[in-house]
């Protein structure tokens, strides 16, 4: 339906607000806890309207949605809006030798095929592969550890058997290479999980939609029929999409997995993504977001680090055109991080940071996780336990809010996985 003049107006008006927050010079990169800014942050148990959430019923009917609207429409967006329906066609990639890790696990590869309801697939459309680990020394389905990876199947294990698909580079899409197998396997720690009793589910992200702005062009939001409304959903919003419907359909395409127990995890901006899938999808059983940053589990008021100024100007294509409104201004952002990790109470959810990734701040990723607790207490769960200062390094905390400051850099580590796991073994096992 056409704008009227008068929207048209607001809309113009919003777009040239954007664009000159988006050209103002950030401040300089603030490391000093000294110079960071007093605030104030909203309490994510009193409604909009100022009443007291005191019941879970008041936070299911009222709180909730209004916090996951005031996400959608201020920072996400609305996911794939703007779509008629949309048809996925699971179809399986040809394999002969599934039994891998000396007999450890199987391997499965499952291609999704999107396409606008009523239409056939052709080349060109959006595809996702799907590779999936399943340990063979499990009686029953197990639980899933789900995540996208930054750089092809291929390179989440040295595994012969994955198939070589596209990678973009430089905003081209170009064929995979044997080069780069395993490049990334230490993130991934297959066998350790598959050890445990878990299964492994992951796809490349830029199959999802390339990383750069412009590149919902070749993604699934292709399918879309967007206006360029301020609230429509851009890059993390189809990303964290991408993550609910694979987790939808592992019931139907991977018998071995229990779907009732698929654990969403991501790293730096697969962080923030898994945090917002989290959010959205209840149907998750456990969220763990590592050195996710601004956007992610740090808190924006903080001003440390990385910034929703300098996170908007260097990936615009990330966040909705709203959030933009706040680059310099976050005290007018209605909401923080904690309210983010509060939506997926009472689910468990962990948050991990590393000593030496300053620029994702340890401690308001911490901070978020505490003043989330309160959400956690009124389920009845014990929230992030007896803690209420940042922990020692290496020593992980909490209960039905876990997390852990290690050593080192911006990675995801052995170390951060036997946590990832021991958190998975006490909520779900």
């Amino acid at each position: 339906m056409p704008l009227s003049r008068v929207c048209a107006f607001s809309c113009a008006v919003l777009c040239t607000a954007v664009l000159g927050y988006a050209q103002q010079p950030a401040a300089p990169v603030n490391y000093d806890e000294s110079k960071v800014p007093a605030f104030d942050l909203p309490d994510p148990l009193k409604t909009t309207d100022g009443r007291n959430v005191d019941s879970v019923k008041l936070w299911n009917e009222v709180r909730r949605p209004e916090l996951l609207e005031l996400f959608t429409k201020e920072m996400f967006g609305k996911a794939m809006s703007g779509a008629g329906t949309i048809s996925v066609a699971p179809l399986p990639i040809t394999n002969n030798e599934p039994r891998v890790f000396n007999g450890k696990g199987m391997r499965h590869q499952i291609r999704l095929h999107f396409t606008k309801e009523g239409e056939r697939w052709k080349d060109g459309d959006p595809k996702i592969d799907v590779l999936i680990y399943t340990p063979t020394h499990t009686k029953g389905k197990v639980p899933a550890f789900l995540g996208l990876n930054f750089q092809g199947n291929h390179t989440v294990d040295d595994d012969p058997g994955i198939a070589l698909g596209t990678v973009w580079e430089d905003k081209q899409s170009i064929p995979a290479t044997e080069a780069k197998r395993g490049y990334q396997k230490s993130r991934w720690q297959i066998e350790k999980i598959l050890d445990r009793g878990y299964a492994v589910v992951t796809a490349y992200y830029q199959e999802i939609e390339p990383d750069f702005d412009g590149g919902s062009q070749y993604g699934l939001r292709k399918l879309l029929d967007q206006k360029g409304e301020p609230d429509e959903g851009n890059t993390i919003a189809t990303w964290a999409w991408g993550l609910c419907m694979i987790r939808a359909l592992l019931g139907s395409i991977a018998e071995d997995i229990d779907p009732e127990k698929i654990i969403v995890h991501g790293h730096s901006r697969l962080g923030k993504t898994a945090l917002w899938a989290g959010a959205i999808d209840p149907k998750f059983a456990i969220v763990i977001s590592n050195n996710s940053g601004c956007g992610g589990a740090a808190l924006s008021r903080r001003e440390f680090g990385e910034t929703v100024h300098r996170i908007n100007t260097s990936f615009p294509h990330w966040f909705c055109g709203n959030f933009k409104k706040y680059n310099l201004d976050v005290n007018a952002l209605p909401f923080d991080q904690h309210e983010l990790v509060a939506l997926i109470a009472p689910r468990p959810v962990y948050i991990a940071s590393a000593v030496e990734d300053q620029w994702a701040d340890p401690k308001g990723e911490f901070l978020s996780g505490l003043h989330a607790d309160p959400v956690y207490r009124l389920f009845g769960t014990d929230g992030i336990g007896d803690v209420s200062e940042m922990p020692e390094v290496n020593k992980p905390v909490g209960d039905t809010i876990g997390y852990h400051i290690r050593t080192g850099k911006h990675d995801v580590t052995e170390y951060d996985w036997e946590q990832f796991l021991n958190f998975a073994d006490k909520h779900l096992r």
